[in-house]
C-alpha cells in the first residue's frame, strides 16, 4: 500500500499513527465521503512477506518494521535493560504480534466505568468487539460475523498443545472452549486474527479495503515532530516527510494513535505534560498535564521450557516440506501463530490474575535465539500488576529516543505472584500426558521457590502490552479528548486507565471502534 499523491495539506481529520487503532479510525471515519482523512505513519507499508506468515512474527523483531525500544535498567530484574518491540509499519503492533485474540475480562471494563468513565462498561463495549469481528465459529451473544477482522481457530494444532490442554486440566484447571465468552478462567485454545492461514492485522482487515477511497490519504515514512496548537486548539501537526518539514492542517481534529510510547511522547514534545519537566527541557508549556506519560503498565512474563523427545516441534517449521505445505494451502506449522494453547488462572471467585501461554517450541529471548533442540515452553504473565512506570523525554529533540521505565517489580506482591504462576507452570509440565513427551527442563537448574525467583529476576520479559500513559480520567476524558487542548484526542492503548486481563490488541481495536462513533457524534 503506497502513498497517495495529494498536495492539499488541509484535512478534516489528521490521524497520527497507522497502528492497530489508527487503521481502524481511518477506515471508519473515511466511510463518510464528505469527510477528508489523513493517516500518517512513521514506518513503511506492510508489503513484507514475513508479516503475512503467522509463525514468522518473531523474525520481524529488530528489523526495519520495529521501533526496537529499550527500557531503563530494571532494579528488580537484576538491573537488566529490556527490549520492547513495537510495530513501525502499517498495522503497527497488529502487523508484528502473535495474533492472539483476547478481549480481557468483563470486570476490567466495569472497573473503568466505576472510575467514572461512562460508556466504557462491559455492556457498553461488547457491541464494539462484536462489530469488528468476523468469527469463523459464527455469531452468538458474545461474537459477531461480517466485521472486517477475521478471528479464527488454528487450522493445524500441534499435538503438544493438545497435551498441554489435558495436563492443565489434570493439574486442576477447568476446560474453557471460549476465553472471550461467558467466562474467562480455565484452559483452552486461543483464537487468532488469522484468515485462511495468513495474518489478519488492521492494515489488511481495515485499511486496505478503505485505501481506494478518494477522501483517505495515507502517507508512510512521515515522522510527526509535534502537534501544532494555536490559541488553545490543535490545528495540525508538523512532520518530517521525504527529507523536509511539512505541516498538515486539521479542520476538525488531530487524533494521536501512536501507541502507549508514541502518543505521550508527542504530547510532551508539543508542550502538553508536567509543566516543570517541560520547562526544564526548554519546551514551552501549552497545557500543564501532570499525568502525561505516567501510569505505564505492562504484563511481565516468565516461562519454563522442556526438551522434547520423539516429536518435531516448531523449530522444524522451515523444513522444505513445511514451506511447500504452506505455499500450497496455507497449512502446517507456518500457518500456526505459535501461541496455540493457554489458560487463565483465578483465585476463588475473583477474576483471573494469571495467564498462561503454551508454545510448541523453545521460545527464548523473544524468539530471536534459534532453538537448540525440539522443545516446549509454557509462559506465565501477571494480569494485574500494581507496578506503575512512566514515559519521559530524554531531550526536546524529536529524534531522541524516549525514556521508558516500566518499574517492573515495584508493586509489593508482583514478583511473588509471578513466581506463584511459575510454580504452576512447572507443575503442569510435570503432569501427564505432557510430561511423557519431555526429556528434561531446559536451562532451569532447580525448581525450589528460591531458584524460581532467581530465574524470574534474571529472565522475565515484556509480554508486549504497554498501556495507560494517556489514561482516561487524567490525561483524556471519557470521550478521549485531551484535557486543556481543544480539537485533540488520543485513541490507542495509552488511554486504558488499567491494563485488561489479557492480550491488548483486541481491546485497542475496540477503543478505536468506539472512538470513531464518539468523533462522529
Amino acid at each position: 500500500m503506497g502513498d497517495q499523491a495529494d498536495h492539499d495539506y488541509d484535512y478534516d481529520y489528521v490521524i497520527v499513527g497507522a497502528g492497530s487503532a489508527g487503521c481502524v479510525l481511518a477506515a471508519r471515519l473515511s466511510a463518510d465521503p464528505g469527510t477528508s482523512v489523513l493517516l500518517l505513519e512513521a514506518g513503511r507499508d506492510d508489503a513484507v512477506r514475513a508479516i503475512s506468515v503467522p509463525a514468522a512474527f518473531s523474525t520481524l523483531f529488530r528489523t526495519e518494521v520495529d521501533w526496537d525500544h529499550r527500557t531503563r535498567a530494571q532494579r528488580a530484574l537484576d538491573g537488566r535493560e529490556l527490549y520492547w518491540p513495537a510495530g513501525k509499519v502499517l498495522g503497527g503492533g497488529s502487523s508484528i504480534n502473535a495474533m492472539v485474540y483476547i478481549r480481557g475480562n468483563a470486570a476490567d471494563y466495569d472497573g473503568w466505568r466505576e472510575r467514572g468513565l461512562d460508556g466504557w462498561g462491559y455492556g457498553d463495549v461488547l457491541p464494539y468487539f462484536r462489530r469488528s469481528e468476523h468469527n469463523t465459529r459464527g455469531a452468538d451473544a458474545y461474537h459477531g460475523t461480517g466485521g472486517p477482522l477475521t478471528v479464527s481457530d488454528l487450522r493445524d494444532r500441534h499435538p503438544l498443545s493438545e497435551a498441554f490442554h489435558t495436563a492443565a486440566q489434570a493439574a486442576g484447571l477447568t476446560a474453557n472452549p471460549d476465553f472471550n465468552g461467558a467466562r474467562q478462567d480455565g484452559a483452552g485454545f486461543y483464537q487468532a486474527t488469522v484468515r485462511r492461514g495468513r495474518r489478519a492485522g488492521t492494515a489488511s482487515a481495515f485499511l486496505r479495503p478503505a485505501a481506494r477511497r478518494r477522501n483517505l490519504t495515507v502517507r508512510t515514512r512521515a515522522t510527526v515532530r509535534r502537534v501544532l496548537v494555536e490559541h488553545g486548539r490543535a490545528v495540525g501537526v508538523s512532520a518530517g516527510l521525504g527529507g523536509r518539514e511539512a505541516e498538515f492542517r486539521a479542520r476538525r481534529e488531530v487524533i494521536l494513535a501512536a501507541g502507549a510510547i508514541g502518543s505521550p511522547r508527542l504530547l510532551l514534545l508539543s508542550g502538553i505534560g508536567p509543566a516543570a519537566e517541560l520547562t526544564a527541557l526548554g519546551i514551552a508549556v501549552v497545557a500543564d498535564s501532570p499525568q502525561v506519560g505516567r501510569n505505564l503498565q505492562d504484563h511481565l512474563t516468565i516461562g519454563a521450557g522442556w526438551e522434547v523427545r520423539g516429536i518435531r516441534t516448531m523449530e522444524s517449521a522451515l523444513r522444505p516440506a513445511n514451506v511447500l505445505r504452506y505455499a500450497a494451502g496455507r497449512r502446517g506449522p507456518l500457518a500456526s501463530h505459535v501461541v496455540e494453547a493457554g489458560a487463565f488462572v483465578a483465585a476463588g471467585n475473583a477474576p483471573p490474575h494469571l495467564q498462561l501461554h503454551a508454545v510448541p517450541v523453545l521460545f527464548d529471548h523473544h524468539g530471536l535465539t534459534p532453538p537448540p533442540c525440539p522443545g516446549f515452553t509454557i509462559g506465565v504473565s501477571l494480569l494485574t500488576p500494581t507496578s506503575r512506570g512512566r514515559i519521559t523525554l530524554r531531550s526536546a529533540d524529536p529524534a531522541a529516543a524516549p525514556v521508558i521505565d516500566p518499574c517492573y517489580g515495584t508493586g509489593p506482591t508482583d514478583l511473588a505472584r509471578l513466581v506463584d504462576g511459575l510454580e504452576l507452570v512447572v507443575e503442569i509440565g510435570g503432569t501427564r500426558p505432557l510430561s511423557g513427551h519431555f526429556a528434561a527442563l531446559y536451562a532451569l537448574p532447580a525448581t525450589d521457590r528460591a531458584a524460581l525467583e532467581r530465574w524470574t529476576r534474571a529472565r522475565a520479559e515484556t509480554l508486549y502490552h504497554p498501556v495507560g500513559t494517556c489514561a482516561m480520567g487524567t490525561v483524556v476524558d471519557a470521550e478521549l479528548r485531551v484535557t486543556g487542548v481543544d480539537g485533540l484526542r488520543v485513541c490507542d492503548a495509552s488511554v486504558m486507565p488499567v491494563i485488561p486481563r489479557g492480550n491488548t490488541n483486541a481491546p485497542t481495536i475496540m477503543i478505536a471502534e468506539r472512538a470513531a462513533d464518539l468523533i462522529r457524534g
